[in-house]
This record gives structure tokens, C-alpha cells and sequence, in this order.
């Protein structure tokens, strides 16, 4: 079977790189090699996952009728919205504009994360002119699974927070989710502890410790083979990213059994559904970052809590229907050389 070039390999924690590790090991189980340099042929399709510099060699292997399919995500816009200094400005300003003449001029067919993010990139930049498709991120359902005992009525609520960073004007997310769970505890009666799984600066760590009302647990950026144990020890994960285009953290938590509260923006209404957790309304324009409905959260976070087996039920059997890992490989294995 030919071999898959994936580019440019990844190397951080999570995101991207956890999606190119999932996908080589299951093309891997299915015969399927993978190289991740474009010099490395021959192979029978680019996957492209991010920006690139190597333009030329890109339109090279397209002229030699290799097919080029570039896998899409949200776009740069916080920038836009709040001070992230000139340098971040301009490397998410140049990052779209790299993506978007991929996407005009090279791909030969274009994988969206979600319909949302589909959606997204024809409002900002204009109908594709690539065939595409939506592909859901899969999570292995064997190592992502539910917590065998759980109290019913545990001493301490544990609500969590999973995010790449929380920096680069992605704060507000540390700030809402430490307002929820002030709520959580103080409104609605729950003994609740909040953590934290992500980078920030040691000032932001330092400001919300001595700020927030609730104790929070600091884990920091952890490996991604911790995050199982981490889903398995909360009882509320709350996806804080706004216009998110499909986190990596709530296909995850689902498939952990844990819930998710969140507000109801980017693609969270084509994750979260039935009971596997609540979504509100923002309550204001999240596209502008204004104040959100936080007393709207907390009261759906609280329904949730009340009557925890049928959402952690709930939140299982929505991964497992939707979102397996073996099932994302296939979808992108038939894109990727149509078997």
C-alpha cells in the first residue's frame, strides 16, 4: 500500500502533534506507511496539517499528481480582539494568509475538523474550490475510558480546565473558569475545587491563586498519556476556548465519561449533545469577547452535578458512537487514497 507524507511533523504537546501520533499508528495497523518529509518518495498523498514554507516542493508533487490534502482548523482571530503584541499579530495574520493560498491554489482536497470550521473558512475566505469533507478528531476508546468506581456524593467536586496554553489572549478562559466555580460553590452549595491542565505565565498562576475564592490544583502541561487519569479524577470539564473548532479536550473527557458545560459557540453543538453535557448561550458576541452568561453556566454546570451517572453515562456512549479513533483513521485513509 503506498506510503502517507505528513507534514510538518509536529513535536509540542497535544494538538497537532497528538493527531499526526493517532493517525500514523492506525495507518500503521492498517499496512500503511509514513514518511514526513516531501523528499522521502515515493509516496501516494501529502497530508498536509498546518502551514508550510515548502510551497514549491508542495506544487511539485502536485504536478506529478500526487494529491495534496491540507487538514484545517480554526483560524487566527483573538489578535484581532484583544493585545497579543505585534509579533503575535503579525506570525497570525501571516499563518492564515499561508493557509488560505494553500487552500486556494494547492490542495487538491481539504479535510475541515468540523462544520463549523468549514463554514468558518468559506465566510472569511470564500468557497474552496478543493473538494472537502468533514472529518471529526478520534480518541482511542480503550485508553480513553471511564473510571470503574465513582462516589456519588464525593467530599470535593473537581472541576477541570484542559488547554493547550492559556496565554496569547486565550486568559479570559482561566478567569471564567475560576468565576465558575466561585459560583458553583457559593451559589449553588457545591464544595468544589478547580484545576488547571495547561501553559501559562508563572505571573498569571501567581495573580489567580491569590484572586480566586476556589482552590485550584496547578497541573501545568502534562504528557498526553497523564490526561486519562486527569479525566477520570473531575467531574465537570469545562471547555473554556471560545469558537473552538474541534477540541482535542471534550472528545477526550467524553470518552472518560466525563461531562462537559460549555458555552454553545464554534463546534461544540456537533460534539456535545443529548446529555453528554450542557452548552448555554453566550449571552453577548463571543466573536467580540464580550462578558458571557457565567450564572447561565453555572447553573447548567450545577444540573449536571446533581445527577452525575446519567451525564458520565451519557458522555460515554456519545464517544463511542461518534467519535472512535478507528473510525477517524478509515475517513481519512478513503480521502486520503479513496480505498
Amino acid at each position: 500500500m503506498p506510503c502517507i507524507c505528513i507534514i510538518p511533523q509536529a513535536s509540542n504537546v497535544g494538538g497537532v502533534t497528538s493527531f499526526q501520533r493517532k493517525l500514523a499508528a492506525g495507518l500503521a495497523r492498517r499496512g500503511v506507511e509514513v514518511c514526513y518529509d516531501l523528499g522521502d518518495m515515493p509516496y501516494g498523498a501529502v497530508l498536509l496539517t498546518g502551514g508550510t514554507r515548502q510551497l514549491l516542493a508542495l506544487w511539485q508533487a502536485k504536478k506529478r499528481g500526487i494529491p495534496i490534502l491540507q487538514r484545517l482548523d480554526g483560524i487566527n482571530w483573538i489578535h484581532r480582539q484583544r493585545r497579543t503584541g505585534w509579533r503575535h499579530y503579525l506570525r497570525a495574520e501571516y499563518g492564515n494568509r499561508l493557509l488560505a493560498f494553500v487552500r486556494a491554489r494547492i490542495a487538491s482536497r481539504i479535510v475541515y475538523q468540523s462544520e463549523f470550521v468549514r463554514g468558518w473558512w468559506e465566510d472569511w475566505f470564500g468557497a474552496g474550490r478543493a473538494p472537502s469533507v468533514v472529518i471529526h478528531n478520534g480518541v482511542d476508546l480503550q485508553m480513553y475510558s471511564p473510571a470503574t468506581e465513582v462516589a456519588t456524593t464525593p467530599k470535593k467536586y473537581r472541576l477541570l480546565i484542559v488547554e493547550g496554553s492559556l496565554g496569547g489572549g486565550y486568559d479570559m478562559g482561566l478567569e471564567w473558569a475560576v468565576r465558575l466555580a466561585e459560583l458553583l460553590a457559593e451559589k449553588h452549595k457545591f464544595p468544589m475545587e478547580l484545576m488547571i491542565v495547561g501553559r501559562l505565565s508563572p505571573d498569571l498562576q501567581s495573580a489567580w491563586q491569590n484572586r480566586s475564592r476556589a482552590p485550584i490544583l496547578w497541573a501545568g502541561t502534562v504528557p498526553g498519556e497523564r490526561i486519562p487519569e486527569i479525566d477520570r479524577s473531575a467531574h465537570l470539564l469545562f471547555s473554556a476556548d471560545v469558537n473552538s473548532a474541534c477540541p482535542n479536550s471534550v472528545i477526550e473527557a467524553l470518552a472518560c465519561g466525563l461531562p462537559v458545560v460549555a458555552f454553545s459557540t464554534g463546534a461544540l453543538p456537533e460534539l456535545v449533545t443529548g446529555d453528554a453535557g450542557r452548552l448555554v448561550p453566550y449571552g453577548g458576541n463571543p466573536w467580540r469577547i464580550e462578558p458571557p452568561d457565567l450564572p447561565g453556566l453555572a447553573a447548567a454546570a450545577a444540573a449536571i452535578l446533581v445527577d452525575l451517572p446519567r451525564f458520565r453515562s451519557a458522555a460515554r456512549a456519545r464517544a463511542v458512537d461518534a467519535f472512535s479513533l478507528e473510525r477517524m483513521v478509515d475517513l481519512y485513509l478513503d480521502v486520503l487514497l479513496g480505498k
